[in-house]
């Protein structure tokens, strides 16, 4: 990957001397988790999805899952302490994390939210999440990625 090509999760990454491997694929916002994982030739259980939502305090929480699985809303509200939580529109993902749709990302966001991992990324060696755009995936040690994106592990699927 070209220096040019880091993308700010990438940097983040760097800063705080973490050790990740890089993916990229051609962009294509309407690939699904799955089908990205099928192209890193990777088990989707070890891709995980970034997603959004805002709880009915008015509070933005980040919660992280593996691609094939659907987060459960009520779930997710019990984890983060709220009486519910639903998904943010598309339309304002950029401006509130900095990331589009299809490249968002845990790690650098423009503010830090309560971010929540599913609890299988514990087991795991390795785990794939966004590298911050469309097209690209970090690959890195789930300890390392609670550790920089301050995850809370739960059971939120």
């Amino acid at each position: 990957m070209k220096k040019e090509d880091k993308t700010n999760v990438m940097r983040v990454l760097d800063a705080k001397k973490i050790s990740y491997t890089s993916h990229s694929y051609e962009p294509d916002p309407a690939l699904t988790g799955e089908e990205i994982a099928g192209i890193l030739g990777e088990n989707p259980d070890k891709v995980f999805k970034t997603l959004v939502t805002q709880g009915k305090s008015g509070q933005y929480y980040v919660f992280v899952v593996p691609v094939k699985a659907e987060l459960d809303l009520k779930k997710a509200a019990k984890a983060s302490g709220e009486k519910s939580v639903g998904m943010i529109k598309q339309k304002e993902l950029l401006s509130l994390t900095g990331y589009v749709h299809g490249g968002c990302s845990p790690i650098g966001m423009k503010k830090q939210f309560p971010t929540f991992i599913h609890e299988s990324a514990e087991a795991l060696d390795r785990i794939f999440v966004s590298a911050g755009r469309v097209g690209y995936q970090i690959e890195l040690d789930p300890a390392e990625l609670i550790r920089v994106a301050a995850c809370r592990p739960a059971d939120i699927v």
